[in-house]
């Protein structure tokens, strides 16, 4: 990977939403391979973020936890005040099935938490804020349009893609009044270790290892780009070290799959008969299709993945076999 831009220290970086599915990940590459940088992680250790994810990393000497929630403006304040060259915030409600169901929550944590961060990194001048998004923001795709780019308006579907567009819109905001040092990555789906057992892949899997119906929306249609979650990691730390003051950058997989062909893929690796697949009511406003143009990111940063989808959905798969008791303590609410 290349070397930290010259002119950004990363002497000591806060992560928020480090026990999550994405932020432990990051933190599980970056505290290996960057012993120099101190990662301080805050979480508010809600039900999809676990202590028990940062294990194996826990004890290393340039690696701090803290308990809490960005949406606790004080706490952040008395952070802050530590002092910090950048912040990556990962922190966010990120389930769109919960925000149909109570999208107050979503607007707390992911746009009132997220100017709390984006205030307190102004006051105490932090050198550079990374925003973690979604491609959720720019909406739905047809059959036929190409993928999304950073171009590409923002018409969110969702109370989730909502909050994190307003979020987006709140980074740009402090970049363009305050001229602070503000990028936003905007990232497929992700697959790979420790996803909270709810989103599609390892719920799958844990209905399929257990021989229960596997519940697919609607018609099964519905496409998604796919990113593993280590090239996603990468892309963050590109973006983090080397990234333009102000940019947006898109981090797509490149791997489009409908819903229907991901079941049959997990089916297919756990030795699984496909009439498990049970069809369900779709969900409310249910995007048909997500595309993830990622060229300006690896034409100005030179990222480019390491997983190609056909080995890491297997290794993926694998995974959460190996580790179903873990899937099943968090799922029960018993790790940490």
């Amino acid at each position: 990977m290349p070397p930290v831009s010259a002119d950004i220290s990363m002497r000591r970086v806060l992560v928020t939403g480090g026990c999550g599915f994405i932020g432990c990940n990051f933190l599980r590459l970056m505290v290996r391979e960057r012993p120099e940088t101190e990662w301080v992680n805050l979480d508010a250790l809600t039900y999809a973020g676990w202590l028990e994810n940062t294990g194996d990393f826990a004890d290393a000497p340039n690696y701090r936890f803290v308990h809490g929630s960005i949406e606790d403006a004080q706490l952040v304040e008395a952070l802050f005040s530590e002092g910090f060259d950048a912040v990556v915030n990962f922190a966010a409600e990120s389930h769109v099935d919960r925000s149909i169901a109570g999208p107050r929550v979503f607007v707390e944590t992911n746009v009132l938490g997220t100017q709390n961060l984006l205030e307190a990194a102004r006051r105490h001048g932090v050198s550079r804020f990374l925003q973690i998004s979604t491609d959720e923001v720019y909406g739905s795709l047809g059959p036929d349009d190409p993928p999304f780019t950073e171009e590409t308006p923002l018409r969110p579907n969702s109370p989730y893609a909502a909050s994190k567009a307003s979020a987006d819109l709140l980074c740009r905001a402090y970049h363009k009044t305050y001229g602070m040092d503000v990028l936003i990555t905007r990232c497929s789906n992700n697959y790979g270790p420790y996803q909270y057992p709810e989103k599609l892949i390892p719920s799958f899997i844990r209905h399929a290892l257990r021989d229960e119906p596997v519940p697919l929306y609607g018609d099964g249609m519905n496409v998604r780009d796919w990113l593993h979650v280590e090239d996603h990691c990468r892309a963050v730390a590109l973006v983090l070290e080397r990234g333009r003051p102000g940019r947006v950058y898109n981090v797509g997989g490149g791997n489009e799959h409908t819903n229907l062909e991901i079941t049959r893929i997990i089916l297919d690796a756990l030795g699984k008969p496909h009439d498990l697949i049970s069809f369900v009511t779709d969900r409310p406003g249910h995007d048909r299709r997500y595309a993830t143009d990622s060229s300006l990111l690896r034409r100005e940063l030179g990222w480019r993945q390491e997983h190609p989808f056909e080995r890491g959905i297997r290794e993926t798969v694998a995974w959460y076999v190996e580790n179903a008791a873990w899937a099943e303590k968090v799922s029960a609410g018993l790790a940490g």
